[in-house]
């Protein structure tokens, strides 16, 4: 039986219904990022980054990408993968507690906070916080409010399916998911949860200035996002 987040994540999953869902996913959220850097020279952390299929396309836009996954697996992965890049390392969590201070320019934690206990978001928000340049940028993403339910996330997945060719392959997808392990894991393991003001607190507590973003990254407008300033 899995018995944590970063275990499920580190294995083969559900989440994605089809190859296409996957690639138009991973797609999108790499020219979101890239969109963010702030100039050509800027260090960039990806924290959270899942299997990035797409990092070299934000690698293009800065001048270094640092690409941060819990799961040995898919660090392992994103090695290979980007072994060529040199403008892409590849970092376990522990790696980002020790970067220097003041050494980034960006991060980005995409669908991450829901993953974490509050303690562990606050120590991340510390990690980051130190590590960020003055003036340098957190943009906290797919951040869950608490009324957000499974069948908001389903409609949104679908009317992202409709727009991206993938709706029969999501259809046959959420029956999967609903016959897997990962909706018992929902209700076991549960899913940390932070309405606005809340989220806007811990991030005035860790030393930033916050204000919520105007969309979300990604497909899920359900969802927030938070641009934090050092």
């Amino acid at each position: 039986m899995v018995s944590s987040w970063r275990e499920f994540w580190d294995r083969d999953t559900p989440i994605y219904v089809s190859a296409r869902h996957k690639a138009r996913h991973y797609a999108g959220l790499a020219d979101e990022i890239a969109a963010l850097v702030p100039h050509p020279g800027a260090v960039v952390l990806d924290h959270g980054c899942g299997e990035a299929l797409f990092a070299d396309r934000i690698a293009e836009a800065c001048g270094r990408l640092l690409l941060c996954d819990a799961s040995p697996r898919r660090r392992d992965a994103l090695a290979r993968s980007f072994a060529g890049s040199p403008r892409i390392a590849v970092l376990a969590p522990e790696d980002v507690a020790a970067l220097p201070a003041a050494s980034l320019d960006l991060v980005v934690a995409n669908s991450l906070a829901q993953y974490l206990t509050d303690a562990e978001l606050a120590a991340c928000l510390r990690d980051w916080r130190r590590a960020l340049k003055p003036g340098g940028r957190l943009v906290l993403a797919d951040v869950i409010p608490p009324r957000l339910g499974a069948a908001a996330d389903a409609t949104a997945l679908l009317a992202f399916a409709r727009r991206e060719g993938f709706l029969a392959a999501a259809l046959l997808g959420l029956v999967r998911t609903v016959l897997s392990d990962y909706r018992s894991l929902r209700r076991r393991l549960g899913l940390t949860r932070y309405d606005e003001a809340a989220m806007l607190a811990r991030l005035c507590e860790a030393g930033f200035t916050a204000e919520r973003m105007p969309r979300n990254l990604g497909h899920n407008q359900g969802r927030m996002a938070f641009m934090a300033l050092v």
